[in-house]
């Protein structure tokens, strides 16, 4: 935290509280905190935390952006709390709830099981159906290639984008956004051999037809990910693999 103040101003926060064990309805506590012009939302957390109130529940880890644990709703947008300050907001309040679209555990932690189960549906890791010998040496990538994937590559699963997807809040069992660009990151790897098995999931019901390209995904993305252009990729693969199959068949036998 800062040591210093800025002429003793402060600034309220609303902070979402929800106690499922002693059975009462969520609800908003304002809490009284230093403005700091230095500060971010989860130092003002974490000043309630240490010094207000030891009951508030939420996670952080790295407060550098990289860890993607600290995303919360800061006046209703999905944002990192270690890169939203206060002097952005100042003085007006500062409203902070869980992400949207998930299932509240507590105050202002959620649930990641579903997540966790759609990320692992893609197999977002690197696929061969065959290793060459170690001495045959490594698989080499030329700055073409990498860059096919790069930008995919950079996602830090904060689940802002999930919270900012429409089609997430209707359709729950939607693969969504992080899942299937992270597919996409693979997919475009020239290392990689999974494309088939990851399409069965992908271009199903739950995948990327769900998506209605509103493109919130890529908006508040913190990595710049573009998560809406992952699916477009996707659809447009898919489509071509369409083709080959149904209009074109002895071409996808070849």
């Amino acid at each position: 935290m800062a040591n210093s103040s800025a002429g003793g101003k402060t600034m309220r926060l609303e902070v979402f509280r929800y106690s499922p064990e002693q059975g009462s309805e969520p609800r908003f506590q304002t809490y009284e905190v230093p403005f700091r012009d230095d500060w971010v939302v989860l130092d003002a957390l974490n000043y309630i935390k240490d010094q207000l109130d030891g009951t508030l529940s939420y996670r952080w880890s790295c407060r550098m952006g990289v860890c993607g644990s600290c995303g919360m709703m800061v006046n209703g947008i999905p944002k990192l709390t270690c890169a939203a300050f206060l002097r952005d907001y100042f003085p007006n309040p500062v409203r902070v709830e869980p992400l949207a679209n998930f299932p509240v555990l507590r105050d202002l932690v959620f649930e990641l099981d579903s997540f966790l189960v759609k990320l692992k549906s893609v197999q977002p890791w690197l696929v061969r159906k065959q290793e060459k010998p170690i001495s045959e040496g490594e698989y080499l990538q030329t700055p073409a290639q990498h860059a096919q994937f790069k930008e995919f590559s950079m996602c830090i699963n904060c689940l802002l984008c999930y919270a900012a997807c429409p089609v997430i809040g209707l359709e729950p069992k939607f693969i969504g956004p992080a899942a299937i660009a992270l597919a996409q990151r693979y997919n475009n790897d020239s290392r990689d051999q999974g494309r088939a098995e990851r399409q069965e999931v992908v271009a199903s019901h739950e995948g990327i037809w769900q998506c209605t390209f509103v493109g919130e995904c890529s908006v508040v993305c913190p990595k710049h990910v573009d998560p809406a252009g992952a699916i477009q990729q996707a659809k447009v693969a898919s489509t071509i693999d369409w083709f080959q199959e149904v209009l074109w068949p002895w071409g996808a036998r070849k």
